[in-house]
């Protein structure tokens, strides 16, 4: 399934856009530079799944992330998503100076749950818990690039449409993932809990 959905009423984005190394911890977990400006990248539609999968061929990462829908220009709701990551690949593309797509933008790499709206954006926060343990958790205070920077910074040079998602990047903590696994993402807003996803690996 290609769509997301907000007041129970689905919609296809007609991109995916993605924020890199947007989280100081996960930048040193995975021994990166800190960027001078928003590392974008893009998944197409057809990454987009509400299904969590596990691939034995290749080493997959979780990465736990706000995901904000766009409508009327503006972000207007929040969801949990799951930007899944090819890590091997990833650091072999790194490497050679070659862009991201064979280890971002696959098929089912963009996991998301439902999304909701809300009222503050600086008060939103993320806490992702796999098997019941608490793995990540991270939100607007820790992000070098805050949503309001980082939709003014592409759109700068790319056209969002209604129902487009911007993902703003991990905190640490990301990994590998097997099957049967039980993820739990959640969103607050402050204390608040706006919205939470159940996924079990298949």
């Amino acid at each position: 399934m290609n769509s997301i959905t907000k007041n129970n009423k689905q919609l296809i984005p007609s991109k995916i856009i993605c924020v890199g190394r947007n989280y100081v911890d996960h930048i040193k977990e995975l021994n990166n530079e800190t960027p001078t400006e928003p590392v974008i990248f893009m998944k197409p539609t057809s990454s987009v799944s509400d299904e969590l999968r596990f691939n034995s061929k290749d080493a997959i990462h979780y990465e736990g992330e706000m995901c904000f829908m766009i409508q009327t220009g503006k972000l207007v709701a929040v969801g949990f998503g799951l930007d899944l990551t090819k890590r091997e690949i990833q650091n072999k593309l790194k490497s050679k100076g070659l862009p991201w797509e064979r280890a971002k933008a696959f098929d089912g790499s963009a996991v998301f749950s439902a999304f909701v709206e809300f009222e503050c954006i600086n008060d939103l926060r993320l806490e992702l818990f796999i098997n019941n343990k608490l793995i990540q958790s991270g939100g607007y205070d820790l992000m070098l690039y805050k949503p309001d920077e980082v939709y003014k910074e592409i759109s700068s040079f790319m056209t969002l449409e209604d129902g487009d998602v911007i993902m703003t990047g991990t905190p640490k903590g990301v990994g590998k993932f097997n099957i049967g696994d039980v993820f739990l993402g959640k969103i607050f807003s402050k204390d608040k809990l706006l919205i939470e996803h159940t996924w079990t690996v298949k």
